[in-house]
């Protein structure tokens, strides 16, 4: 039996004292033993806030991007590992798959999400606010990364996902993580963390990992920190309450288990596909990872007349579970993550008997593959029935966090909504209809109550990740009994970890504060043309004024017939009596056309490589014959884009703020246009 070490302040150490033993969840065998007692936390986090966040705050997003896609592939090279010391946990290769890979996904998917911010360390957040009718004050927000540290405390269900779908949210904002997971499947989250700090990857103090009690941890907390939570309700509510997080208002971001439900839609007949969707929904939710899930189904709401059928294709497909050592390739479902767990679910399941009957499975007995059901914390699939849900409080009070759901009769989607509320509050919701009315009525007054709501039918049931997968850039979490948090949901995610402040002043502070440009600030006024400059020659501000044309009726109808645009307003003899317009009006994409080429550098060849696409267009007054045009064209942002082979041309994303302006000096058009750029140094 070895001892599961914490690695804080740089090394790996172990805690005082015997520790919390640990099991092999399939054979009972104890495996390793876990203790913090005698760690400093204090010093844990203080090592986090002044190493490890000073060294990812200087970091751009691209930085951090690039440093968690690294992470994830150096992860995958030693997946083979990872599943074996999985098993133990009693998960299957499926469940290994889902926490494991599913958690080296999210890396990658935070990775690919740096794209969408600046290459800073900061950025700004929403539009710009003009403050003042001669544009010299003006408003903006922006996000910079807090300067404490992530304290994510984890459930045992997924040792590796857990971890990792949060610090890839962090670390991508720019702090620091200590996370401690649920001590009896810790060894799992250890093995992770040792391949992550051989690594070298990551800058020192930017991840720790407590393996046993929290201790006093939370009471070292500070405003600039964030306390992420996942597992019961009661105990995220007894921590929430802390002394320590209300004094000092610490952000905390709570995620428990809920009585997510799924419903089956009034229109569904066994006829249809979407019964056979349904069926395979519920049995899947209820064995992958043995139950333990936050988001499994626990509650299954069917239309009163269909009771019976589903309660025997339910039982059918259940009873189709090959239960067992996970190592033997025909077991589908594995064991629960301990004896605890075991004795937990049952004790729930007892209080759930109050109101409810057991129609498949058992509480005593279980039929297994090459395992033994003493040693081993094994429990089959429990299927109950309540028939009276809307006066039995048990049903949606109490969760048996294992394989266990019950079926209940709705008699419309009316009170089918109503019952799906009673969980008060839920992580996830899933509605399986063909009909569209019943899918926009449940969103619509169910919605109030879930975090997440799938629509389930036979049109997305080949691409559909499921009732129980949370995706990285979808939130996770959900209102009330779920915690009222929100995890992931890719942007969303990343302002959590970043305190978003308001800035006031000319254009020309906030350009220098955000560096991107800001309309109404003084542009670099330069001779060479913009167009003729590398993408590290170019600065932010670098601005030209175009010549002037005049824009005549003739234009205007060439092009009309060369687009085939022949809206009323583009032609001449249209009578515009009670229309918007004086007289015939120019086309606004013969406008921007125009535009182009008055600042487009024509004939020779040039560091731009490409027209990118248009982020915003709009035309903001109407353009009539014999206007005058001219375009202010400015370096508003620049974007740097790695190789992804070694052959391919270095190069960027520039955005361009293209100003349309006719002869009364007014704006008739804006938009920001993209140029892919060539770098000078390859």
């Amino acid at each position: 039996m070895f001892t599961v070490k914490n690695y804080i302040l740089g090394h790996w150490i172990e805690g005082d004292g015997d520790g919390q033993a640990l099991f092999n969840a399939v054979t009972g065998h104890p495996i390793a033993k876990a203790t913090t007692k005698g760690l400093d936390f204090a010093a844990v986090l203080d090592y986090a806030r002044t190493k490890g966040n000073p060294a990812l705050r200087k970091m751009s997003f691209h930085e951090r991007g690039l440093m968690l896609r690294a992470l994830a592939l150096h992860l995958r090279e030693h997946l083979p590992e990872l599943y074996r010391v999985s098993y133990q946990t009693g998960a299957t290769k499926a469940d290994s798959w889902v926490d494991i890979e599913g958690g080296i996904g999210n890396l990658f998917a935070y990775a690919s999400l740096r794209r969408k911010f600046p290459d800073t360390p900061f950025c700004l957040d929403g539009e710009h606010h003009p403050l003042g009718k001669a544009n010299t004050f003006m408003g903006h927000h922006l996000l910079i990364p807090k300067e404490g540290v992530a304290v994510h405390i984890n459930a045992f269900n997924f040792p590796v996902w857990g971890m990792l779908e949060k610090i890839a949210v962090n670390l991508l904002a720019g702090i620091p993580a200590v996370v401690k997971p649920a001590t009896v499947t810790c060894y799992l989250t250890e093995a992770v963390v040792k391949q992550i700090a051989t690594s070298g990857i990551l800058p020192e103090g930017a991840l720790q990992l407590i393996c046993g009690s929290a201790g006093d941890m939370l009471s070292h907390t500070c405003s600039q920190d964030v306390v992420t939570f996942t597992g019961s309700a009661s105990t995220g509510q007894l921590l929430k309450s802390g002394k320590n997080i209300l004094e000092q208002n610490v952000p905390f971001t709570m995620e428990a288990d809920s009585l997510n439900c799924i419903v089956l839609g009034e229109d569904v007949t066994p006829a249809m596909p979407e019964w056979t969707i349904f069926i395979k929904e519920v049995r899947k939710e209820m064995i992958t990872k043995c139950g333990q899930k936050c988001t499994a189904i626990r509650r299954i709401f069917v239309p009163e007349n269909k009771l019976e059928e589903v309660h025997i294709a339910l039982g059918k497909a259940l009873a189709q579970t090959v239960i067992g050592n996970p190592l033997n390739e025909k077991v589908r479902m594995g064991s629960l993550a301990g004896e605890t767990q075991r004795r937990e679910v049952r004790e729930q399941v007892q209080k759930l008997l109050a109101s409810s009957q057991i129609i498949y499975g058992s509480l005593d007995s279980v039929e297994l593959i090459d395992a033994d059901a003493v040693k081993g914390s094994f429990l089959g699939p429990i299927l109950l029935l309540n028939e009276d849900p809307f006066h039995s409080k048990e049903v949606h009070e109490v969760e048996a966090f294992g394989p266990v759901a019950t079926l209940m009769p709705y008699q419309s989607t009316e009170k089918a909504i109503a019952l799906a509320k009673m969980g008060k509050g839920s992580l996830v919701s899933s509605m399986v209809t063909a009909d569209k009315n019943i899918a926009r009525q449940y969103v619509l007054e169910a919605g109030t109550h879930h975090g997440r709501i799938l629509i389930l039918n036979n049109q997305c049931a080949k691409e559909n990740t499921g009732h129980g997968s949370p995706l990285p850039l979808l939130v996770h979490g959900g209102p009330g009994r779920a915690g009222g948090g929100e995890e992931m949901g890719g942007i969303r995610g990343v302002k959590h970890y970043m305190q978003r402040v308001a800035i006031q002043g000319s254009p020309d502070m906030i350009t220098a504060v955000s560096n991107v440009y800001q309309p109404g600030a003084t542009g670099n006024t330069i001779t060479i043309h913009p167009f003729k400059k590398y993408f590290e020659e170019l600065a932010i501000g670098d601005q030209r004024i175009t010549e002037k044309r005049v824009i005549s009726s003739e234009d205007i109808d060439r092009f009309a017939d060369l687009s085939g645009d022949h809206f009323y307003a583009h032609l001449i003899q249209t009578d515009f009596a009670g229309t918007m317009f004086d007289k015939q009006v120019a086309h606004g994409y013969f406008i921007m056309s125009i535009a182009a080429g008055l600042f487009v550098d024509s004939y020779e060849k040039n560091p731009v490589l490409l027209n990118y696409g248009i982020d915003e267009l709009r035309f903001t007054k109407p353009v009539y014959p014999g206007a005058e045009i001219q375009v202010r064209l400015t370096c508003k942002e620049k974007i740097p884009q790695e190789k992804k082979e070694p052959s391919d041309i270095a190069k960027g994303i520039v955005k361009w703020l293209v100003e349309m302006i006719d002869e009364t000096n007014e704006i008739v058009g804006i938009a920001t246009i993209l140029t892919m750029v060539e770098k000078k140094i390859q």
